[in-house]
C-alpha cells in the first residue's frame, strides 16, 4: 500500500514506523534503492538532508547513455550494462526519457575524429549498435558533409569532412529523481526531504526523531567517507540556442586536449527549434567544499574555447545564460591519473559498522546499482525477495493531466512562470502540492530547471513565484522576502564564481 506523497504525512510515518531499511541520501542512487526495496516488500524509509536530487543528481549532463568513450577505452562490460539500463528506462519511463541523436563530426583538422581514424570509429559504433542500438531500432550512420552541416549550421564547414550519427537518450535528471521518489511512495516507502540523519535518529523540522531500522544503506555519494572516492567536478554552460542552432546533440573536440564535450539542445519549441543549448561536461579533480561546487573562470574559458573552435558565431561570457556544477563520486581504489580515465563503475560494500554503502556509477545505471544493493540488504535480513524493478513503470505519467486540470480550474495558472521558458505557473503550484517542494529554490532549480537555463529570467520571476506558492506553504511576507533574497544570493554566487 502506498503513502500519499505529502511531506507532513511522510514525517509522521517516519516518526512512528519501524523499518527493515533506512536509506540515507535522496539522489538517484538512494531513490533507486528505495524503489527496489519497497517493490520487494521491505518496510523502507529514505531521508535526504537537502532537497531530493539537490546534489550530483540534478547537475549531470542529463544523458541516459552507454558512454561511447568507455567502449573506446575497452570497458565493454560497463557499456553493455549501461545500454541495457538505457533500454529499460526508455520502456519504463517514456514520459521522462527520449531518444536523442548524437553527431560526431569528422574534421580535416583537430577534430574528435580525424579522417585517419574515422574507420576505427565506425567499427566502434557498430559494436555500440550491437550492444544497445538495435534495441531502440536506431543504428548509426555516416553522413556526407552537406547533410552533417544541416544539424549544426554554425559549424566551420571548410574543416568538415563528414560525420557519424548514433543514438542515445536524454532525461531531466531532477525530474527523474522526483518521479522515483513518488514511485517509492506508491509502493509503500516513506521518503522525506530536509531531514538529516545521525547516529540512529533524524532531525526534521527542528525536532529530533529516533528511527528504528534493521539495516542502513548509505547512498550519499561524494559525502560518504567509507568508500575511497575522488570527487570529479563536471560543469555545464548554457547559451541561447540561436547562437549554436544544433537540432541534435553534437560531440566537439577540446583544442589541445584529448577530451571532448557534448553540445546538447534543450527546451524544444513547436517549430523544431529550441530555447537553449548546453555544453559540457568537464572532468577535473576537485578538493573544495562538497555542498556548493561552482563554475570557475577557468571552467568557463575551457568550455567557451572548445565551443568557439567548433562554431562560427563567436560566443563570449556575456552570452552565458546559466551554469551548473556537480561532483561525481569516482570509486578509486588505488587509481592514479586523470579523473577522466577513472571507471564509472560502482561499488556496493558492507562496512565494519554494518552500514551498507553504494557509491560510484552513473545516472544511467542507477537501477542496476540499486538491485545489487538491495540483494545485499535482503541477504542481511535473511530473506530471499527477488528484484522486481526491471519492468516497473516509473511514476509521473499522470503529471501532464494533473497540470491541465489545475489550469482548467484557474486559467491564470496556464501563464508562463518564467518568460521565455516552457514552464507554467501551474507547475509551481503542483511542485508544492504534489512534489514536496518546500523552498523557492526547489521550484526554480529542480521542479523546473529555470535557474540552469535562464538565471536572470528565473531571478526576475522569483518574487512572483514566491508569492504564488506562499499561501500553499503558509509563508508570510517576511518569509517571501527571505526566500527571494536566498534565491537571489544563489544567482549572484554563480556569477561571482566566474566573473
Amino acid at each position: 500500500m502506498g503513502h500519499p506523497f505529502e511531506r507532513s504525512a511522510m514525517v509522521a510515518a517516519l516518526e512512528h514506523g519501524e523499518f527493515d531499511l533506512l536509506v540515507v541520501g535522496g539522489g538517484v542512487t538512494g531513490l533507486g534503492v528505495a524503489v527496489d526495496a519497497a517493490r520487494r516488500g521491505l518496510r523502507t524509509a529514505l531521508v535526504e538532508k537537502g532537497d531530493f536530487a539537490s546534489g550530483t543528481s540534478s547537475k549531470s549532463s542529463k544523458l541516459i547513455h552507454g558512454g561511447l568513450r568507455y567502449l573506446q577505452q575497452g570497458d565493454v562490460r560497463l557499456v553493455y550494462e549501461a545500454l541495457y539500463e538505457r533500454q529499460r528506462l526508455i520502456r519504463n519511463a517514456p514520459h521522462l526519457v527520449s531518444v536523442l541523436p548524437f553527431m560526431i563530426p569528422i574534421l580535416t583538422k583537430d577534430g574528435v575524429v580525424s579522417k585517419k581514424i574515422a574507420r576505427a570509429l565506425g567499427s566502434a559504433l557498430w559494436m555500440y549498435d550491437a550492444t544497445g542500438g538495435v534495441r531502440i531500432g536506431r543504428l548509426h550512420r555516416r553522413l556526407r558533409k552537406k547533410r552533417a552541416a544541416t544539424y549544426m549550421p554554425t559549424m566551420p564547414t571548410e574543416r568538415l569532412a563528414s560525420a557519424y550519427v548514433y543514438y542515445d537518450a536524454q532525461a531531466d535528471d531532477a525530474r527523474l529523481c522526483i518521479s522515483l521518489a513518488r514511485t517509492a511512495a506508491d509502493h509503500g516507502a516513506v521518503v522525506v526531504n530536509r531531514c538529516t540523519y545521525a547516529n540512529g535518529s533524524v532531525t526534521v523540522d527542528d525536532r529530533n526523531v529516533p528511527v528504528r531500522a534493521r539495516v542502513i544503506v548509505d547512498a550519499t555519494g561524494v559525502w560518504n567517507t567509507e568508500v575511497p572516492t575522488r570527487p570529479a567536478k563536471g560543469i555545464h554552460v548554457t547559451v541561447p540556442w540561436d547562437k549554436v542552432r544544433n537540432t541534435i546533440a553534437v560531440v566537439i573536440p577540446v583544442p589541445k586536449d584529448k577530451r571532448s564535450l557534448f553540445v546538447v539542445p534543450w527546451g524544444p519549441r513547436p517549430d523544431g527549434t529550441f530555447t537553449h543549448t548546453y555544453v559540457g561536461t568537464t572532468d577535473t579533480d576537485y578538493d573544495g567544499p562538497l555542498d556548493d561546487p561552482q563554475c570557475t573562470r577557468a571552467d568557463i574559458e575551457y568550455v567557451l574555447r572548445a565551443l568557439n573552435a567548433s562554431v562560427t558565431s563567436g560566443l563570449s561570457e556575456s552570452d552565458i545564460t546559466g551554469t551548473w556544477a556537480g561532483l561525481r563520486p569516482l570509486v578509486t581504489g588505488d587509481a592514479d591519473g586523470r579523473t577522466a580515465d577513472l571507471s564509472r563503475r560502482h561499488l556496493v560494500k558492507e562496512g565494519a559498522n554494518g552500514v551498507i554503502t553504494v557509491n560510484g556509477g552513473k545516472l544511467t545505471t542507477y537501477r542496476h546499482m540499486a538491485e545489487e544493493t538491495v540483494d545485499l540488504v535482503v541477504e542481511r535480513l535473511g530473506r530471499n525477495d527477488k528484484c522486481r524493478t526491471k519492468r516497473l513503470a516509473i511514476s509521473g505519467r499522470q503529471r501532464d493531466r494533473e497540470l491541465a486540470a489545475l489550469v482548467a480550474a484557474d486559467s491564470s495558472l496556464g501563464l508562463p512562470l518564467v518568460d521565455g521558458l516552457p514552464y507554467t505557473r501551474a507547475e509551481a503550484v503542483y511542485a508544492v502540492e504534489h512534489e514536496m517542494a518546500t523552498t523557492l529554490d526547489d521550484v526554480l532549480s529542480r521542479r523546473t530547471r529555470a535557474l540552469l537555463f535562464d538565471r536572470e529570467g528565473a531571478r526576475r520571476a522569483a518574487r512572483s513565484t514566491a508569492e504564488l506558492i506562499a499561501p500553499l506553504l503558509g509563508w508570510n511576507a517576511a518569509r517571501v522576502d527571505l526566500e527571494v533574497e536566498t534565491f537571489d544570493r544563489i544567482c549572484r554566487r554563480e556569477v561571482e564564481s566566474y566573473a
